[in-house]
This record gives C-alpha cells, sequence and structure tokens, in this order.
C-alpha cells in the first residue's frame, strides 16, 4: 500500500538519527541513509538536515512526516477493514445452515424457495437433519434448536413458540379434514358442518394453536354435536395412526394430505388457515440471522403473503 522508505523517513523523523532509526529497523545505517537519499531525490525537497549530531526535519520535512503518518494509518486501516470483509465473506461461505426435517414437518418448503438459482451462488451450505417427530422427539429437537438444528419448517401459530423462537412466516395453507378411506364421508369432494355431526374430530390440546383454538371455540359454542378428541401440541404419525384406527376425523393442514396412504383429505367448508413458518433461535447465530434476511425476499418473490396472514398467528407475533 505504500513505499517501504516512507516508514523509514518516520522512523528517522521520530529517531533523531539515522543510526538510532537503523536499530529501530533492523537495518544498517548506511541502508537507511541511502533509502533517504532517494526519496529526497525522488520528491526534489530536502527532508532531514544532517549534522554531527544526527538528522531533523526541515519545515517540509515536518509536514511530509505529519501527512506521511497519516497515510501510513490510513493504509493500515483500509487493509484491516478490506481483511475483515474478505474474512466475514469466507466465513459465510463456509457456513453450513442445519435444516431440521420430518415426515410432517418436512424443509422441501424452503428448499423450493432455491428453485430458479443457481447453486453456485447460493452463499451458504445446506444441511439436512432429520428429527423424529413424536412428542418426546419434538421436545428433544426444540431443545437443540441453536445448537444441532439451526431451523425448521412447521405450522407456527403456537403462542408458545412466538415467544420462546424466532419465526420468519413463510406461506399460508388451507386447514382440512381427513377421514379414514372407509369413513363414510370419505368419497366426498368436500365437506360442510352438517357432515361433522355425530362424528369425532381430532386436535391438538388447547393453547397449542392460535387458529385450533378459534376452529374449538366454534365448535363447543354452534356445534356442540362433534365431538373434539384431544392429542399432545405436536402431532406425529400417532395422531393419524388414531384417525385411521378409531374411524375418527382429524383436522390437518393441506400439505399433509398424502402422509398417511389411509387416510384421504377433503377441504371443508370454513375460512381457517394454517400459518407455516421457519422456526430458529430465539438469539441466532450471525449466519442464521443473515440466512433469514436472504431468504426474505425470496420468499416475497415465491407467493406474496395474503394481506390476513397475521390474523391467524398469536398477537405478540405482528411484523415476525
Amino acid at each position: 500500500m505504500y513505499h517501504r522508505s516512507l516508514l523509514t523517513f518516520i522512523t528517522v523523523a521520530e529517531q533523531g538519527s539515522f543510526l538510532q532509526a537503523a536499530k529501530v529497523l533492523y537495518l544498517t545505517p548506511a541502508s537507511v541513509m541511502n533509502q533517504m537519499n532517494n526519496l529526497e531525490k525522488q520528491l526534489g525537497i530536502q527532508l532531514l538536515r544532517r549534522n554531527n549530531q544526527g538528522t531533523s526535519l526541515t519545515a517540509a520535512g515536518q509536514s511530509f512526516y505529519e501527512d506521511a503518518k497519516q497515510f501510513i494509518q490510513a493504509s493500515q486501516q483500509a487493509i484491516q477493514r478490506a481483511r475483515q470483509i474478505a474474512q466475514a465473506e469466507e466465513t459465510r461461505r463456509q457456513a453450513t445452515i442445519r435444516v431440521g426435517t420430518s415426515m410432517l414437518r418436512s424443509c422441501k418448503p424452503l428448499m423450493d424457495l432455491w428453485e430458479g438459482i443457481d447453486h453456485v451462488d447460493l452463499p451458504f451450505q445446506i444441511s439436512i437433519v432429520p428429527f423424529d417427530e413424536s412428542p418426546a422427539g419434538m421436545k428433544n429437537m426444540l431443545s437443540a434448536l441453536g445448537k444441532e438444528i439451526d431451523c425448521f419448517v412447521s405450522p407456527c401459530a403456537s403462542p408458545r413458540w412466538h415467544q420462546e423462537y424466532s419465526i420468519q412466516l413463510l406461506h399460508m395453507g388451507r386447514s382440512c379434514v381427513a377421514v379414514p378411506r372407509n369413513h363414510r364421508l370419505a368419497k366426498r369432494t368436500s365437506l360442510t358442518w352438517d357432515d361433522l355431526a355425530g362424528e369425532t374430530l381430532i386436535l391438538v390440546q388447547r393453547g397449542a394453536s392460535v387458529v385450533l383454538d378459534q376452529l374449538r371455540d366454534e365448535i363447543e359454542r354452534f356445534h356442540p354435536n362433534v365431538q373434539i378428541a384431544d392429542v399432545p401440541a405436536f402431532h406425529g404419525m400417532a395422531s393419524f395412526n388414531l384417525c385411521e384406527q378409531m374411524n375418527y376425523m382429524m383436522e390437518i393442514p393441506d400439505s399433509w394430505a398424502d402422509i398417511h396412504p389411509a387416510l384421504v383429505t377433503l377441504p371443508m367448508d370454513w375460512a381457517y388457515q394454517v400459518a407455516y413458518g421457519i422456526i430458529y433461535a430465539k438469539e441466532p447465530t450471525p449466519a442464521v440471522d443473515e440466512f433469514i434476511q436472504w431468504v426474505k425476499p425470496l420468499i416475497s418473490a415465491k407467493k406474496p403473503l395474503p394481506s390476513n396472514a397475521e390474523f391467524f398467528l398469536p398477537s405478540s407475533s405482528q411484523g415476525p
């Protein structure tokens, strides 16, 4: 960034002699003197007065000394900033985002964002980490969030999740009803509230979802002839098996339509929707935070969220 003779000149000016400057720079006095002579010749300016006691600066030398120090400091700062930027870019290129996936909480919606993007340009490496979605498995996975797993995709209307984790809204899905293939309604193309009369509907327990709590309230108030079978806060394959074995009905997002081969998923005559989001740690690493910021415009470009999307989330989640 700068000629070494500038540093030699600054050292001579501060030490007051070629001999002392040579000791500081681990050079010979002759080498220091030659550098100063060449510098003055190149500039066409006398910078130093030489005498038996050492050296002193001329007026021009004093001005050049002050400017040279600032120039070297600015050069060093420019190099440091460039190195920091290069290091950050290298760290980002090497960063691996660990995306959790399971049968019900598939990473596919997130991976679909990469369609049409040259993977060579992806600033992150993606590592897929499978996890067990039983109630115990979900608990373990959430404990590992930000440690062994960076993020996962899931329905995200849980008030507790919005308090304990960060959530980036991804898309809205339609709330449907699944029935066993031998159920009396399995051949229908869609369902109404009248069809649900006398049936048992599987719902996750109260408090697990804002939307499903609203659905539960509507059933209890206006459709008391529909029975509710509670399951734990997290749907797993046990919920699907219970639906098939007991000939129950089950509320599910439309994206789960083909999960269980013994069940048929039907649209229901209601306005309930399921919010899907990317769930990650409340205090994410810089790499994960940058990953989320990088994903946001891809979400908007893929399919803009409906204007009423936040209605289906806990009130504390406004503007995720």
